[in-house]
């Protein structure tokens, strides 16, 4: 394993764990909006949610060019009241990541709140528990197991994301360049296949125990609402 390897290993793992932790408030929001509210526009919110799953991933990193690079309307105004920079930037691939593993993030989410037993959450209600304790005490720990799995499964869609970040950051070593565009690189490097293996190994091999993560997590946290 080289300097460079190791550089996109740890921009992989820190760009996947802020997409993930950045998106969580507001896909729990999301969530709960799509699974609890009927509106005029529920649909189409909906669609909007999951397009990133049907779109181009490239399609989807243009929007995000359009709309967060420096001359794009929320990039311009970011960059000159904030000094936020998204484009071709470290940021920006995080960007890109939590957009696309959102929906994943909803979706697990959304599911496991549309399973939780309504009369339990009314039940509290009666006794005079407001609706914010309500949430915090009976239902986030019921959805614990959901919130997890697409917690891990946002990460991880997040690790793997190739299409929008190098359309939106483009592929720079040391700032923007991810594991999936590393090995990209690597391919198109001659005699640059064995890095290419071996970073496909290790981005494996991350996924995998991303994903067996939240399997136990999710059977540990499911366990433990059976108890109460």
């Amino acid at each position: 394993m080289t300097d460079a390897d190791f550089a996109a290993i740890r921009l992989s793992l820190r760009v996947a764990i802020w997409a993930t932790v950045g998106s969580l408030p507001l896909g729990l929001a999301v969530a709960w909006l799509l699974a609890r509210r009927r509106f005029p526009g529920h649909g189409l919110l909906t669609a909007l949610v999951h397009l990133p799953l049907v779109l181009p991933p490239v399609v989807t990193g243009y929007l995000l060019l359009l709309a967060f690079g420096t001359q794009g309307p929320i990039g311009a105004w970011l960059a000159a009241r904030l000094g936020v920079v998204f484009a071709f930037r470290w940021t920006g691939a995080a960007l890109a990541c939590a957009v696309m593993a959102f929906p994943l993030m909803v979706r697990a989410i959304r599911l496991s709140l549309e399973a939780v037993d309504r009369r339990l959450e009314d039940a509290a209600a009666t006794l005079g528990a407001a609706p914010g304790w309500v949430f915090l005490t009976i239902t986030l720990p019921l959805i614990a197991p959901g919130v997890l799995a697409g917690a891990i499964l946002a990460f991880a869609k997040a690790l793997g994301e190739f299409g929008a970040t190098i359309t939106f950051v483009s592929n720079i070593p040391g700032e923007t360049q991810t594991l999936p565009l590393a090995i990209y690189s690597a391919t198109q490097t001659p005699g640059g296949e064995p890095v290419a293996l071996r970073l496909a190994l290790v981005s494996v091999v991350i996924s995998l125990g991303a994903v067996l993560a939240s399997e136990w997590l999710a059977r540990g946290a499911a366990r433990r609402v059976t108890r109460r």
